[in-house]
């Protein structure tokens, strides 16, 4: 049997034509003797198989369909086989309809969507003034299969032990001193020994990156200069971005996922988890007249939501263009696919952007929805750390609180009221305090516990925390847009001078409020994300959505490091790692439990008494104790020590009662409290009598312990 090469892009010669294959798994699978290859296309008439050898592309078509799959085996001696490292990709024949939604054009050649690496992207398509009007393809590449890491060789750090650190794979190495320079920038880079101690000696427990799955610049930044920095404009759900490779440099695109693979690995050994940001709600292809890369021209209908009365347009919940459909199987079974193999590969979770989307079913938001439930009936990914962004930008896209069990979720209404809080702003007093035991008004419901909310002050998206005490207004000239991007509302105060200062006042004034919010975070009941550089002062000069730099802006600054705020972090980790109270795997509730004669949480005004509800309802009111019972340990069995949080975020100094209890009737008695922190003076220390007074500073947080009788 033979088979011709497609007229279109090669030769005519005569071929040996490829074996029937099989339809699953799809991808290119190496097998006993060959590859098989298998792609879903369900309007296609033809498929070619588009293989990268010495003389060039050529094409062989797929010979057999099953439902909607097309596929084939080739074999290793066929005369266009290089086996492992094989380059390839699909030409599609069939209809080509865009204003009904079918987009078969054979002339553009299709990366697979399961391609696991990949080779370019080639250069993009210009126009005649030489201005990037679209992009084209990279080549997939065929690996070796992959050895799956188990679940019980993963560190499987408890929810209430864990610490997340978010940041990205070159802007934690770029500029860090003692990274190699061939490794600066990759995945080899942030597992080299200095940046894997720095993690380890910081106290973190999880790395959660931005994106790394293979993503394009797409011609609005090319266009400008610019590129797609954090990752949001997927081109692969399976392969690893290759510029962050240090194989891939050094011309070795095939060894990126085995450079991946070999980075968890060390994280591991270090006892460090990661996190990957994934964007499985959209893809780098845009709205219509976006590009031609992947998932459009092998089944368009299928992997987007399209509008019914005109199939040529797409539904856009997401503010790129497009939006993957996760009510069709196929489109869910994908991305299922995708997180299956990076958990084969050892990650240990997943952040999801705008995760409203993959649960949208034809009426909305859907607890139910096929991805939802697929995720949780799966053996493997229902034990891995899922973490929802749990909004979109489409009518009810905002679903903070709804996901159901496992998941947790990114809580910005903790942002928000914490940020608002030491700013100044009134009223906040008693969501502030649902704030810092775990949010139960979100999160109480349906059985959920404080884990399931993620804390965070700031996230790669906005200022960082050095510049939410040193900017009132965004400063994003930077990106071309005239100021006109990013969030105006950021809850930030400059402390009484914009950005850079000599002013010694000021500068004091901000190191006192990073580390109020930075203690804010770490003593919360829930789980607390750091936003990688926070720890020591990082800055983006004010602006607040550096999307597309990959400069300076966004890589960390090693050489200008706030040494005294990075020491005042890692004690403050290292504070909630020895102390449980900090860390509760249930929420409070205020009542006295069994077998104990004090509740486990009390809150008390500065004289020392217990709040009223005309003080949580007083406006004014900016200061509040927060004592934590200690008792018996929920995971040792041992005493631990009763705690005493001091927050004052008024603008004067106030005397402050540390209360003895002994004339409560609450059988616990406290005769000294001892000083643990204090963010006015990082080298304070104190040991007070129980119903004296301690000085609290304007805007300052104390903790006190006693030892628990």
């Amino acid at each position: 049997m033979t088979n011709s090469v497609s007229s279109d892009t090669a030769s005519s010669e005569t071929i040996a034509a490829l074996s029937l294959g099989q339809p699953q798994p799809l991808g290119a699978t190496r097998e006993e003797g060959g590859t098989n290859f298998a792609v879903y296309a369900p309007e296609a008439e033809r498929i070619e198989l588009c293989l990268l050898t010495g003389d060039g592309e050529r094409c062989v078509d797929l010979p057999e369909r099953t439902g909607n799959v097309w596929h084939g085996f080739l074999p290793d001696d066929h005369p266009y086989s290089s086996g492992v490292g094989q380059g390839y990709g699909y030409r599609v024949h069939g209809p080509h309809d865009p204003d009904n939604g079918v987009y078969a054009q054979p002339e553009v050649r299709l990366l697979d969507p399961y391609a696991r690496a990949l080779l370019g992207p080639d250069e993009p398509v210009l126009n005649d003034d030489g201005v990037v009007a679209s992009l084209q393809a990279p080549w997939g590449i065929v690996l070796d299969n992959a050895e799956e890491v188990a679940l019980e060789d993963k560190p499987q750090v408890p929810w209430n032990h864990t610490v997340i650190y978010e940041t990205h794979v070159r802007g934690i190495t770029m500029t860090h001193p003692d990274v190699p320079e061939e490794l600066r920038g990759t995945y080899a880079g942030l597992a080299s020994e200095p940046v894997v101690s720095y993690l380890k000696d910081l106290g973190i427990t999880a790395v959660e990156l931005l994106p790394v799955h293979a993503h394009a610049d797409n011609p609005f930044l090319r266009n400008k200069d610019l590129h797609n920095y954090w990752g949001y404009s997927t081109l692969s759900y399976f392969a690893p971005e290759s510029r962050y490779s240090a194989a891939a440099r050094a011309g070795r695109p095939q060894d990126t996922e085995q450079e991946f693979r070999d980075m968890v690995q060390t994280l591991h050994d270090a006892g460090l988890e990661v996190i990957l940001d994934v964007v499985y709600n959209h893809t780098a292809e845009g709205g219509k007249g976006g590009p031609l890369l992947s998932w459009r021209g092998l089944a368009n209908s299928t992997y987007y939501w399209l509008s019914q009365e005109n199939m040529g347009e797409y539904f856009d919940f997401t503010g790129t263009g497009n939006s993957l459909r996760m009510t069709h199987r196929r489109t869910v079974q994908m991305v299922l696919d995708s997180m299956r193999h990076w958990a084969a590969l050892g990650v240990d979770g997943f952040r999801f952007d705008l995760a409203s989307t993959l649960a949208r079913g034809e009426q909305g938001f859907d607890r139910n929805s096929n991805f939802l439930a697929g995720v949780q009936a799966d053996p493997v990914l229902s034990r891995l750390k899922l973490i929802a962004e749990p909004w979109d930008v489409g009518l009810g896209g905002y679903q903070v609180g709804n996901f159901p069990p496992p998941w947790a979720e990114w809580n910005d209404r903790y942002r928000d009221t914490v940020r608002g809080f030491w700013k100044g702003d009134e009223g906040l007093v008693a969501e502030m305090g649902t704030r810092l035991t775990g949010s139960s008004d979100i999160y109480g419901a349906a059985h959920r516990h404080p884990q399931a909310g993620i804390n965070f002050v700031t996230a790669h998206d906005g200022f960082t925390l050095r510049d939410v005490v040193s900017y009132n207004d965004k400063h994003n000239e930077a990106n071309g847009e005239e100021n006109r991007d990013g969030h105006g509302n950021n809850l930030s105060w400059n402390m009484g001078a914009e950005g850079d200062t000599d002013d010694a006042e000021v500068l004091q004034a901000r190191h006192k409020q990073q580390r109020n919010l930075l203690t804010t975070l770490l003593i919360s009941q829930g789980v607390p994300m750091i936003l990688g550089g926070d720890e020591f002062g990082r800055t983006k000069g004010g602006n607040n959505n550096t999307y597309a730099q990959d400069n300076a802006i966004n890589w960390y600054d090693w050489d200008n490091m706030d040494g005294d705020l990075l020491a005042f972090t890692r004690r403050l980790i290292g504070l909630r790692q020895q102390h449980p109270s900090f860390r509760r795997e249930r929420f409070f509730t205020g009542r006295r439990e069994e077998g104990e004669e004090i509740p486990h949480i009390l809150w008390l005004r500065f004289d020392g008494a217990e709040l009223n509800d005309e003080d949580w309802q007083n406006p004014q009111t900016k200061s509040i104790g927060l004592f934590l019972y200690g008792g018996e340990s929920e995971e040792e069995g041992e005493k631990r020590d009763h705690l005493l949080v001091l927050l004052n975020a008024s603008h004067v100094n106030l005397p402050f009662t540390l209360p003895s209890f002994q004339d409560k009737g609450l059988g616990v008695t406290c005769n000294a409290w001892k000083l643990l922190l204090d963010t006015a003076n990082d080298q304070a220390q104190e040991e007070i009598t129980a119903d004296q007074d301690t000085q609290l500073t304007a805007r300052s947080i104390k903790i006190f312990s006693c030892a628990a009788e």
